[in-house]
């Protein structure tokens, strides 16, 4: 992909749920991939590590992300960077829904 893309809000390129987590697949290059997760109350991930570098940005809501050893509370307007290769995950401890964008490079997940 060249040049510039406009992604409208609400469209998405493909979704994808995995255990009270909605993966909103909003941008996808050779460089990089920029999903929206919408994360219920009380859904986890499970520890994971891949290549590269992550970004989070919490839209809405409150999660806890874990990297490695550390343990971050995150609110709405909060930034995490990270490397992808220590290993990581996200849970929502609130009893309200979350939405975090994230911008990964490369992009692995999909």
């Amino acid at each position: 992909m060249k040049g510039s893309q406009l992604i409208k809000k609400g469209a998405s390129e493909y979704q994808r749920n995995i255990a009270g987590k909605k993966y909103k697949f909003l941008i996808k290059t050779e460089q990089l991939a920029g999903i929206l997760i919408e994360v219920a109350p009380g859904a986890y991930s499970e520890l994971y590590e891949h290549e590269g570098e992550e970004i989070k940005i919490v839209m809405q809501g409150e999660v806890e992300y874990t990297v490695g050893k550390k343990v971050y509370q995150l609110k709405e307007g909060d930034v995490l960077w990270h490397q992808s290769t220590i290993p990581h995950k996200i849970k929502n401890s609130s009893d309200k829904k979350a939405i975090v964008f994230t911008v990964d490079t490369p992009p692995t997940f999909t």
